[in-house]
Formats: C-alpha cells, structure tokens, sequence
C-alpha cells in the first residue's frame, strides 16, 4: 500500500508488527532509561516461592511495576513492606509477552530514613517482642570480679583507656583482651566468635564489648541479628559500652548492663580498690569491736557462774554423805515397820489359839440355822400377804369390770354398722338392725317398734 507524503510524493506505508513495535519501544525505553533513581511508595507486595519481589511503585497520579531479584533483596539492611515510601535504583524494562514496561531495582532503601535506620528499628521491635530486653533476663554485675574480659579493637584506644581505668581503680586485676574487628564486613562474625570464646573458657566474671563513637554505618556491627543473640546468650554478664553517651545500639538493649561510655564500662565493672580496702578495714574495726564486747561480757557471766558452782568432788562428797543419812534412816524405818507387823501378827496368833476353834464352828453353825430359819419365816409371810393383796384387787377390779355387770343380765347395744353403743332410743328407727352383746354371745335384732317416754311408735 502507498500513501501521500507531505510534498504529495506517493510513498509505500510502513506496518509494523507487534513484535516490532515492542522491540522498538523496548530498545528506546533501555537505551535512554538504562539506570534511574525512583522513588514511590510499595502497594500489591508479592513474594512467591522463587524469593523475587513484585510490587507496583505508586504516587498519588500514576504507578509503576516494579521487581527486586532475591540477590538483591538478600543485601538490603531492612525488610520493606506495602505501605513504605521508598528510593530505589534500578533499570528500566519491557516485557514483551504482556507489552508492559517495569522497573527493574538493584538497590532500594526507605525515603526520608536510611536503609540502616530502618533496619535498626525494625530489628529491635522483633528482638524485644521475642523478650531479649526484657528486665528478667538481665544478670547481676559481679561487685568485685576475679577477671574482666574486653572484647574490642586490639589496636584502638578504646581497649587502653579501658585498662588503663581498671588498673587506676584495681591495680592487679586481671585483665583478659579478646581482640576482635568492630566495624566493618568481618566485624559481626569476629565479635559472635569472641562471644563464643569468652564463654567456653569462662576466663572472666564479666565482659565488656565496647568501641568508641561513629556514625550509624560504623556501628552496623552492634546492630546486627546476630551479635545481639550472642550477647543475650552470654552465660557471662555483659556490659555494652559502644560508641559515646547518645549512641545507642541493638547490643545496648541485649546486654545485662549499658554504660554511656567504655571509660563509665571500666568504672561499673570494677571497684576502686582502696575504698573496698577502707570499708573492709571499718567493718574489720566494727566486727572486731563487737567481738571484745561479747567476749567481755562472757567472760564476766562465767566468772559469776564460776563463783556459784560447786566443785564437783566436793559435791560429790556431799551427796556421798547425803546417800549414807538417807540409807540409814531407810533401815530404821524399815525395822519399824517390821517389828510393828511381827507384834500385830503375834497378837493375833495368841487370840487364835485362846479361843477353841471346835467350839466356834459350833456356835458359827448354830447362829446359820437360826438365820436360815428366820428367813423362810419371813419369806413366807411377804408371799402370803402379796396374795391377799391380790385377790382384794382382783375383786374390785372384777367389781367394776362389764363383763361382771353383764354377768347379772345386762347387755351392750350397738348400732350397725357403725358400732356406736346406743343410750338412746331416739337415735335408731324401726326396721334397723342393732347388735346386742350378752354376757356370752352376741345378738344381730331388728327394730319392731320405739318406746321412748311412754310414748309408742311402731
């Protein structure tokens, strides 16, 4: 096909493909956007199981897509979420199979904030929802340690200053150096060995981990994952004394103890040793003192004591003579009593063999038959009058009884089938049956006719 150009020249039209216009596009976009800073905030965050990020980078009038690989996303100091305002620096690109351009980041850190400050941030909010700051956990400085261990720069000032304090305040206090790298890339796996080499030997009762000031990328090393677990792990308390008073570090909140200064570290983890020598020397006069004065006063209670005891030969000598008195008055008593029962027992005997013994049995079984007789008489008499009593109650009783009434020709009437004893004859009418009961035996009548004050009614 042809078509007029400007000058009314017919020339051919030119199609393109899909493909050709997209690789055009493609060529275009790379060649002059080859590698750019953008800045964005992060919405529609995906991470699938390849570890790459996708993610669109968006302003309040357009959006961007945007993919991190995992090589990059493994060197970033932080974690970046939907919802962070962030720079990043990245290439862009066309993918051809939707005809979408994308951006393609090789580095990425938050806006507003370095990527170190973010992950400093981020790092001690895990750390202290998992606990390791936590008051519970921390451990006792030792007052007066055997030896003190200083993890730092063997070649710095900082591990001089801190000997140098320690020898001032304790002059032979054994000092340990375990050296290592504070900053730079080695630095955070030197100071995990070190970590680890304090606590195999268990050289020191303390440690200090100390370094002087620098900026936030200077201290990267303390503000790692990884030295703050060693720290929090230490069996061996800690005292973190890194960079100057206002630097804090993620080592700072793990540690036992933070000193604002590695100097103020050497000052906490030792004592001044003339002032432990001049407390100890008080409390030596002190206990001394109270000593004597106990001493004092038991020597004066024994010395009383002393004058109120008896020697004990002595005082067995009297109880010896006292032992004697009391035997001998025993056997009086005892030939006393003895003699008073051989006279009574003789008395007696001479009181039986006076009296003739047949004679007494005789007089014995007389004064028996006697009683013997004397009861049966008596007993029979009682027998005899609770007879007559009887019968007289018998009698009155056989008086008042029905029966005896009946006997003489009366009867009981009673209604039917009610049993009601009938005293009135007003009560019944005729043609009802009554029970009659006789003195033997008992009558079923029916009412004929009803007499009742000479009156007759049939």
């Amino acid at each position: 096909m042809t078509e007029p150009n400007k000058a009314g020249i017919t020339e051919p039209r030119k199609i393109y493909t899909v493909s050709e216009l997209t690789s055009r596009i493609k060529a275009l976009l790379e060649k002059n956007y080859s590698f750019i800073w953008i800045s964005g905030e992060i919405s529609n965050l995906r991470i699938p199981a390849s570890g790459h990020c996708y993610f669109t980078l968006k302003d309040p009038d357009s959006q961007i897509q945007a993919v991190m690989f995992k090589g990059q996303v493994r060197n970033l100091k932080f974690a970046f979420e939907a919802g962070m305002q962030v720079t990043g620096f990245g290439r862009i690109s066309v993918y051809a199979p939707r005809g979408s351009y994308q951006i393609i980041l090789e580095y990425l850190e938050p806006s507003g904030a370095g990527a170190l400050q973010a992950a400093f941030e981020q790092l001690k909010r895990k750390l202290s929802d998992e606990g390791l700051f936590d008051a519970r956990y921390k451990q006792p400085i030792p007052f007066m340690p055997s030896a003190v261990a200083v993890i730092s720069s063997a070649t710095g000032s900082v591990v001089h200053d801190i000997i140098r304090i320690i020898f001032r305040r304790f002059p032979n206090m054994q000092v340990l150096v375990i050296p290592s790298a504070v900053q730079g890339d080695a630095a955070e796996a030197e100071i995990v060995s070190a970590m680890e080499l304090l606590n195999s030997h268990q050289a020191a009762d303390v440690a200090i981990l100390a370094r002087g000031g620098g900026s936030l990328e200077d201290l990267s090393a303390f503000n790692s994952e990884a030295v703050a677990r060693a720290v929090f792990k230490s069996k061996i308390p800690v005292i973190s004394a890194v960079g100057h008073e206002t630097d804090y570090t993620i080592a700072d909140f793990t540690a036992d103890l933070r000193a604002p200064t590695p100097s103020a570290a050497a000052e906490l983890a030792v004592p001044v040793k003339e002032e432990v020598r001049y407390t100890l020397e008080m409390l030596t006069r002190r206990i001394s003192g109270r000593i004597l004065n106990q001493t004092r006063e038991l020597r004066q209670n024994t010395e009383k004591l002393a004058k109120r005891l008896v020697h004990p030969r002595r005082r067995m000598d009297d109880l010896r003579i006292r032992l004697d008195d009391v035997y001998a008055l025993l056997i009086q008593a005892a030939g006393r009593v003895v003699k008073d029962r051989h006279d009574r027992l003789s008395w007696r005997y001479d009181r039986l063999l006076a009296t003739p013994l047949q004679a007494k049995i005789s007089a014995m079984a007389d004064r028996r038959s006697h009683i013997d007789r004397r009861l049966k008489s008596a007993g029979a008499a009682v027998v005899q009058e609770s007879r007559l009593r009887l019968e007289a109650l018998c009698g009155r009783i056989n008086a008042l009884s029905p029966l005896a009434v009946m006997q003489r020709g009366y009867s009981i009437a009673r209604t039917l089938p009610e049993h009601r004893v009938l005293t009135d004859a007003s009560v019944v009418d005729p043609g009802k049956k009554v029970e009659v009961i006789l003195a033997k035996g008992v009558l079923t009548c029916r009412i004929e006719r009803i007499n009742q004050n000479g009156k007759k009614d049939i």
